[in-house]
């Protein structure tokens, strides 16, 4: 008998890549999963929180950002391209569904004063924080 040393992330690779062949047979996805997450860095500074997610390919008029009790909600969409030409794909890596992703915010900001941009794909929200929830240093004493 041969012992084998146990990798737990190696057991999660396997029960993820079962979860997704059963949700491709299912229907659910048909050939694909149509939708995925948003990937999204957080930034915090001294007066505001900045969120910047990536949307690359994605026109500003197609994108969807609301805040509604303190839950951001990134909701976008792609449309894949059909040509006629009839092409034989040799690699194809775009990928055209649902794009989404929701992210719970802290009690610190202001989901009132918002400002969002969107430029080179990336999508960019500054969320104020509120002024009784900012952090206030302290004068340190020597008695």
């Amino acid at each position: 008998m041969v012992l084998t040393r146990w990798d737990p992330f190696r057991e999660m690779r396997r029960l993820d890549e079962a979860f997704n062949r059963a949700r491709r047979t299912t229907g659910e996805g048909a050939a694909e999963i149509r939708q995925w997450a948003v990937p999204l860095d957080v930034v915090a500074e001294d007066d505001k929180i900045l969120v910047k997610a990536t949307l690359p390919g994605i026109k500003a008029e197609d994108i969807d950002v609301t805040v509604e009790d303190d839950l951001l909600t990134i909701k976008a969409e792609t449309k894949e391209e059909h040509e006629e030409r009839g092409d034989k794909y040799l690699l194809r890596e775009r990928r055209a569904g649902n794009f989404y992703r929701a992210l719970r915010l802290p009690d610190t900001v202001d989901s009132e004063k918002v400002e969002t941009t969107y430029a080179d794909g990336v999508l960019t929200i500054a969320f104020l924080k509120t002024e009784a929830k900012k952090a206030k240093r302290l004068e340190v004493k020597v008695a």
